[in-house]
């Protein structure tokens, strides 16, 4: 039985479920996500070591640098992890990592990988509100009465990374994650921006010219700018802190961050207070 709730589009998840044995080939269907993940998670983990120095420099008056990134001892929370791109890398640095999908064949591709890759990642087939409210699918109870593991109720850091432009309630969606950041937390965002530049590359030159997504995997009337993200955040008691565009060289054909270009895709970090 899949996850439900107000924010899932059943037509998404079987969309995802039906390619979703190619979640950790890095020339399938997945390929875009593979090539920006370095990116993504570089920019997350400055986000991360500045937030930490900033925490530090308030209970002492000794200026301090960043120490090398550990998130030993962190909860981490990845809402629609997929196969698990972004949940391992950050197990990897210490994270206690928590992996909610509602697409029941993408959790169970996340589990397999994670055993082949000797790490311990908590993958639940669930959804944000649930976690949220505690009214969570009969495998999630069924997962936390065998591995005697309740999931928290907050985190320390939150990732919402590709998934809002594919939820059908997008206000309840990010009140839900909002709930699940700890005071003081973190919240991640990736998305793509509401603009004619987005339909153009995003839709029009992805899916139907390059084809590097099926078509269909992106809605334009779903893209949601940066505006519209930051006044759901205020709405949950999150102030946006930090934004960045990533564009594609089309010299070096590689993905790069631009601050100033959040006209397709963006980045974005924000702090419960």
């Amino acid at each position: 039985m899949e996850a439900k709730s107000r924010s899932v589009d059943p037509e998404e998840i079987e969309r995802f479920s039906r390619i979703a044995d190619e979640w950790w080939s890095p020339h399938g269907k997945f390929k875009p996500l593979h090539d920006i993940n370095p990116l993504r998670i570089g920019w997350i983990l400055n986000q991360v070591t500045g937030h930490r120095a900033q925490e530090t420099d308030k209970k002492s008056s000794v200026t301090r640098h960043p120490s090398p990134v550990s998130l030993q001892g962190k909860a981490l929370l990845d809402i629609g992890c997929g196969g698990g791109l972004i949940c391992e890398p950050f197990a990897r640095l210490g994270a206690k990592v928590t992996g909610i999908d509602a697409g029941e064949k993408n959790i169970a591709v996340a589990k397999l990988h994670a055993q082949q890759s000797g790490l311990e990642i908590d993958y639940r087939c669930t959804t944000a509100e649930e976690l949220v409210t505690g009214n969570r699918t009969q495998e999630a109870e069924k997962e936390d009465s065998v591995t005697c593991n309740p999931l928290p109720v907050t985190y320390d850091i939150v990732f919402a990374l590709e998934i809002i432009e594919h939820v059908a309630d997008i206000p309840a969606f990010v009140e839900a994650t909002c709930k699940l950041v700890k005071p003081g937390g973190l919240i991640f965002y990736s998305t793509i921006n509401r603009t004619l530049k987005s339909y153009t590359l995003a839709i029009v030159g992805a899916e139907y010219v390059l084809r590097w997504l099926p078509r269909g995997t992106h809605q334009w009337n779903k893209f949601v700018k940066p505006s519209e993200l930051a006044a759901h955040l205020r709405q949950g008691g999150v102030e946006l802190t930090e934004m960045t565009g990533m564009t594609l060289n089309p010299l070096s054909w590689k993905w790069q961050l631009a601050p100033k270009d959040l006209d397709v895709n963006y980045l974005a970090c924000g702090i419960k207070r």
